[in-house]
């Protein structure tokens, strides 16, 4: 990210803006001030030397171009000049050469014009008219002429180019023409002249050129006066900023944009007239605002993200980690497969409608995991389908059911994939620790990781019976050794070691109780799933006991269906309600506390034009 810092006349800022906006690159912020006499004239001096320091660049490709020398003279002689005289100057030779252009440019059309007229001179008009002929000039093509032109009237054909004719017509003072062809104006001045003035254009333009070129010598003053200038401008406003508002106002802009975007921005800024802006790389005390770089699929759970805060200039962006971990524990605390049917037909309908169709995708992802994982929970709209005979066995074998080690199967896993979320934050603790305070000073960080999910790997390796028992103990008390050199020992190398032991006891204490309570805070995962499938599954049997009860023919089956409707609709916005909210829980306090993670950001929002 990039802060920007514009300053602009209060007449130029609606166009400024309207420029800024259709860039839609640009989150902007503006404070006015009052213009006073020295915020004027340095405002003033400002825009003045941009204004040659742009004029010195253009001259410089052009004087290159044409291979112009620098004049040494002309240097010289600005010696012990001040430096706003030459200023000045190079402004007024910047004015002359561009006056001298457009000079050039009419001079050039007006050849072109006459050209095709041949040479003359007004004299010989001027002798035409004395003796009682008016001329009339023409172009025509040959074949919409009058056969009887020439017998009919005096004519003087002065070129002919292509198909066009070049001719002149006399008649007699107060005589009509009856010739149906538009006259046309003729050159005030011949080619010859013309020819004889742009040439001596020419030559002044690259005079004027070469002067406003030789400047350059002193590009290093300009640039230096330019920034001093700025510091000048910068502070007086700061000591300005409570005045009342004078004659005038000056908009102050702090604005940040995408790195990304700095050439074309640059480019405007540059071009842009009144506007005065400074730019560096925006830094950690800035707090910049943040543009999340998002795909597809992220991109989806960036409001969640949001829910909490955006991640400060130098924290890390947790919305990968979010959408994974997110629509996992949405599934399983779900946990059904009709459920997750009905969520990708309620998301597919959502693109119907104008106001909820950007959620769609999300809905229809979430009924995605839903459905998957429903099923390797066997419950179908409250039906445990791993005893359904319909079922096929290439599908069961994926399901997971039983015990392990004397607990439920799902209870077991829920825990397991805990355990996983609460690694994956450790690890990208550690990591952004040593990125933004360095490795030395990240010792304590990476004692705990290495010992907690050091630990939990080689558990999970030494319970497939990879490595004996020996080797695992060898293991353990290594990674142990070595994480409590670095927690108890190593926190703070500022600190003497007894206040960093006292400093690890401490933070021992709190990390052994907090990662208990958190492991187990996961078993909501299996609770929430399991009181989903069981509410469906009393509702079944609510709907079965009414058919079975009610002996009217077509109510029963009224009451059934309608029992079956209603209840499934309710634990379906029930399920809905617990697998936003409690997934959500886990993400915030229990992923985002043993990551580090803060929040304390702003979200990027650009200066767009609303089509809608």
């Amino acid at each position: 990210m990039t802060k920007y810092s514009f300053v602009v006349f209060h007449k130029d800022a609606p166009v400024f803006l309207k420029q800024i906006q259709k860039m839609g690159v640009v989150d902007i912020r503006r404070s006015e001030h009052p213009v006073d006499a020295t915020s004027k004239r340095l405002f003033e001096d400002l825009s003045s030397y941009k204004t040659l320091l742009k004029s010195l660049n253009s001259a410089e490709k052009e004087a290159k171009k044409k291979k112009l020398p620098l004049i040494e003279r002309q240097i010289d002689e600005l010696k012990g000049v001040e430096i706003e005289e030459i200023r000045d100057l190079g402004n007024k030779l910047a004015e002359e050469k561009s006056a001298l252009e457009k000079e050039l440019s009419a001079t050039l059309r007006d050849m072109a014009q006459a050209e095709p007229w041949g040479d003359f001179n007004y004299e010989n008009i001027a002798q035409i008219k004395e003796l009682g002929y008016e001329p009339h000039f023409y172009i025509a093509e040959r074949k919409k002429l009058p056969k009887d032109l020439e017998t009919e009237y005096p004519v003087q054909i002065l070129n002919e180019i292509g198909s066009k004719l070049y001719f002149v017509l006399l008649s007699s003072e107060g005589e009509k023409i009856k010739l149906k062809l538009k006259e046309t104006e003729f050159p005030k001045k011949s080619y010859k002249e013309l020819k004889e003035k742009s040439v001596q254009i020419s030559q002044d333009h690259s005079a004027c050129l070469s002067k406003l070129y030789s400047l350059n010598a002193l590009r290093d003053s300009f640039e230096k006066e330019h920034n001093r200038i700025s510091s000048s401008l910068d502070l007086y406003m700061a000591g300005k900023a409570s005045d009342k508002v004078a004659e005038d106002t000056l908009y102050l802009f702090t604005a940040f944009s995408p790195s990304e975007n700095d050439e074309n921005l640059k480019n405007f800024l540059d071009a842009a007239d009144g506007v005065y802006y400074t730019s560096r790389a925006a830094k950690t005390e800035d707090n910049p605002p943040i543009a999340l770089r998002s795909n597809w699929f992220t991109r989806m759970f960036a409001p969640l993200t949001d829910m909490y805060g955006r991640p400060a200039y130098n924290e890390f962006d947790p919305t990968p980690y979010i959408s994974i971990f997110f629509l996992l524990f949405f599934a399983m605390c779900m946990g059904d497969a009709g459920y997750g049917i009905l969520l990708i037909i309620i998301g597919l309908l959502l693109r119907k409608s104008e106001g909820a169709k950007s959620f769609s995708p999300l809905v229809v992802t979430l009924g995605i995991a839903t459905t998957v994982i429903g099923f390797i929970f066997h419950t179908f709209f409250g039906i445990d389908i791993s005893m359904a005979s319909w079922v096929p066995e290439q599908l069961k074998r994926f399901m997971v059911y039983g015990k392990i080690a004397g607990y439920d199967a799902p209870m077991v896993v829920a825990i397991g994939i805990g355990v996983l979320h609460l690694c994956v934050a450790m690890v990208v603790k550690a990591i952004y620790s040593v990125k933004i305070n360095k490795f030395k000073n990240s010792l304590s960080t990476i004692g705990w990781t290495l010992l907690i999910v050091g630990g939990v790997i080689v558990g999970a390796v030494a319970l497939t019976g990879v490595i004996d028992a020996k080797l695992t103990k060898i293991i353990i008390i290594t990674i142990g050794i070595l994480s409590a050199i670095a927690i108890f020992f190593l926190g703070d190398l500022k600190k003497n070691p007894l206040a960093n032991f006292g400093n690890g006891l401490w933070e021992t204490y709190n990390t052994v109780t907090g990662l208990l309570g958190d492991v187990l805070s996961y078993i909501r995962l299996y609770a929430l799933g399991l009181a989903g499938g069981m509410l469906g599954g009393a509702f079944n049997q609510l709907a079965d006991m009414a058919f079975g009860g009610l002996s009217i023919p077509g109510v029963n089956w009224l009451v059934f269906i309608i029992i079956l409707v209603f209840g499934h609709v309710l634990n379906l916005a029930m399920c809905c309600l617990g697998a936003f909210v409690h997934p959500l829980r886990l993400n915030f306090l229990e992923f985002f506390k043993n990551s580090g993670y803060q929040g304390s950001g702003k979200i990027f929002k650009p200066l767009t034009i609303n089509n809608n």
